[in-house]
């Protein structure tokens, strides 16, 4: 079972890769060719959630195919950990896109179709059956759940600081935002609008997180902590 899983895992990370490469490359090459900023349009890529997550989750899966073959016991902690928190955010990036981005275009230059189904889709999909059934996994205290909320907090704050100063990189006009739905002067109620969502997508984030964390306490593979410390450590 190790053996598989590392093969799938490498198979997901080399795929996982090449989705943000080739719309990297894309994007870099449609803008160039209309005399855009491309420095400007690689900031911009690397500002989209979707993206961070995504390259989170080659790492955590380039990663965890070599522990699976050089390893025989369960994953260290801080890998446990940094797996949660790649699932959180890639499970948060598929609902989110389904629910709110799927038709609509995004300022990152030409989408890829298969790229953009990989990177909200597919890697979503395979890192939340990785975590339900790849062995390895060691539980994780209730605790975890604020620690996996730390970067989707910072990056929240990051763009709602950096939108009004950033750039579409083709014509130069200010503000950028990467989803329109944060972008109060094209959302209907403004601020409010923007509110409603980032606390909404806020409460997904948490939900999914503390179900992360609850499967790596409760689902087989995994030894529960037992029901006083479990407690106690909550």
């Amino acid at each position: 079972m190790r053996i598989g899983f590392a093969v799938l895992r490498a198979v997901f990370f080399l795929l996982t890769l090449a989705a943000v490469v080739v719309q990297l490359a894309t994007s870099i090459r449609s803008i160039g060719d209309r005399g855009g900023n491309i420095a400007g349009l690689v900031a911009n890529f690397f500002s989209f959630f979707t993206i961070d997550s995504n390259v989170l989750g080659v790492v955590v899966l380039g990663i965890g195919a070599v522990l699976l073959v050089v390893r025989t016991g369960d994953d260290p902690g801080w890998f446990t950990g940094l797996r949660a928190a790649s699932v959180t955010y890639l499970v948060t990036t598929g609902v989110v896109y389904n629910l709110l981005l799927r038709n609509i275009s995004l300022a990152q230059g030409t989408t890829v179709g298969w790229s953009n189904e990989v990177l909200h889709v597919i890697a979503p999909a395979y890192l939340l059956i990785d975590w339900l059934f790849a062995p390895g996994r060691s539980p994780l205290r209730l605790r975890a759940v604020w620690g996996i909320a730390v970067f989707p907090i910072v990056w929240a704050l990051y763009t709602l600081i950096r939108a009004p100063f950033a750039a579409e990189p083709v014509t130069g006009t200010s503000p950028w935002y990467p989803y329109p739905f944060l972008n109060p002067h094209t959302s209907q109620n403004g601020y409010l609008s923007v509110a409603f969502y980032v606390v909404l997508i806020a409460v997904v984030i948490l939900a999914a997180g503390y179900g992360v964390v609850w499967i790596s306490r409760r689902w087989r593979g995994a030894r529960p902590l037992p029901d006083a410390a479990a407690a106690a450590e909550a």
